[in-house]
């Protein structure tokens, strides 16, 4: 597995005195030594041009590709795949058992676990899997909470929402609507039967009848449009094919793979000459199929009845997880303080203390958060760079500039 680690570039503490934050992308298959790195919160962007709104110039950043296959991860053993989250943090445990005791300085930092997109699932089964390790006393490590980020947590909440919220803002007319509700209520009740990798397929089905109806709406940001729909090709795989094509590979695309494969490759010079970045990621998507439609709700309850923190945030633009089926699944929370989460209004959050636009919107009780982000879409960093960093601060209990 291959990890790459930024020290906090704070112009006046030690980055010892700073926060560790891992990084995970979705996918799955995902890489987050590219993309994250290089599209979202690393120092340098694609082109290498400094990024106004790295997290590492006030945290320390640890990116992983994850799981094992993804980026310049791989295998030369065909079974070593994951196929569940269960394995994705049993192979993650592995990796932080050796980060944490090669690097000691970092024994005593608080750490926190920040992710996106089906990133958001596997942090959480990562953050449980950690946080027993810790309590028996496996690991030595400070664990200050797990961020989910327009996170595949329930993935049927995300999917029952789509018809109505994009009736709600008139990207489906009443046809369409019904249309999308039939074919997500199929999911629905594939699901039921436990029929998962058939959920999968259908789950598919949808995402294409909501393109025909919306003319290729883009499901990582609804105000723009899909424009590698009409390259998408159907191949032997069938549906997963597509699925990959649709949410894979644009986070792969030609500039950032000629980066990965060519300059940052050949500083590294550790890569192996059979491995190049990507080149496994199909695998490791196609390998995970079974697992893409189960919801780890459970995982999140386990998670606040241990007192972990958990923040979850969403971008209002986004799609694939839209907001209001994040808000359904953590209306099913089991958490008995749930209660008083709900009961609370929400606070508003501006970038700095005179911004005249409200970026964000959150509120939070005891060892919850949740924060809905404004004008941003599935990458939220991306869009929304600043808010991001106030958001980031504010969960590592930094000082919020």
């Amino acid at each position: 597995m291959f990890w790459w680690l930024y020290q906090a570039d704070h112009p006046t503490r030690n980055y010892t005195e700073l926060p560790l934050v891992m990084w995970l992308q979705g996918g799955p298959g995902a890489s987050g030594c590219g993309y994250g790195n290089f599209e979202e919160i690393g120092p340098y962007d694609i082109n290498l041009k400094p990024r106004n709104t790295s997290w590492v110039e006030t945290v320390n950043v640890l990116f992983v590709d994850n799981p094992v296959g993804t980026g310049f991860s791989y295998t030369t053993d065909r079974g070593a795949f994951a196929k569940d989250v269960d394995t994705v943090a049993a192979d993650m445990l592995v990796l932080l058992r050796q980060f944490f005791d090669s690097k000691s300085e970092f024994q005593k930092t608080p750490f926190y676990i920040f992710s996106e997109s089906y990133g958001g699932k596997m942090a959480a089964a990562i953050a449980l899997a950690l946080h027993k390790e810790i309590k028996a006393g496996d690991i030595k490590c400070t664990f200050g909470g797990v961020a989910l980020g327009d996170s595949w947590i329930s993935p049927i909440d995300s999917v029952l929402s789509w018809g109505p919220y994009l009736y709600s803002i008139s990207l489906l007319d009443e046809e369409g609507l019904k249309e999308v509700q039939a074919s997500a209520n199929e999911v629905q009740e594939a699901l039921a039967k436990g029929q998962y990798e058939k959920a999968t397929e259908l789950w598919s089905q949808t995402e294409e009848v909501i393109e025909t109806n919306t003319d290729g709406v883009n499901f990582y940001n609804i105000l723009t449009k899909d424009s590698t729909m009409n390259k998408r090709q159907r191949s032997r795989n069938g549906f997963l094919s597509s699925l990959y094509q649709r949410h894979l590979l644009p986070l792969q695309s030609n500039d950032l793979s000629e980066l990965m494969n060519g300059p940052i490759r050949k500083k590294l010079k550790i890569i192996p000459d059979s491995v190049t970045w990507g080149g496994q990621s199909a695998d490791v998507f196609e390998n995970m199929a079974g697992d893409f439609m189960k919801p780890v709700i459970d995982i999140v309850d386990k998670l606040l009845v241990a007192d972990v923190n958990v923040t979850v945030y969403n971008g209002q633009l986004d799609l694939i997880v839209d907001t209001v089926g994040q808000e359904n699944w953590v209306k099913k929370l089991k958490w008995t303080k749930m209660e008083q989460f709900r009961s609370l209004k929400w606070k508003s959050l501006r970038v700095h203390p005179d911004a005249a636009e409200t970026a964000a919107f959150y509120k939070s009780y005891e060892n919850f958060s949740f924060f809905w982000i404004l004008k941003a879409g599935h990458m939220v960093p991306s869009d929304q760079g600043e808010a991001s960093l106030k958001m980031l601060h504010m969960i590592t209990n930094l000082e919020v500039p």
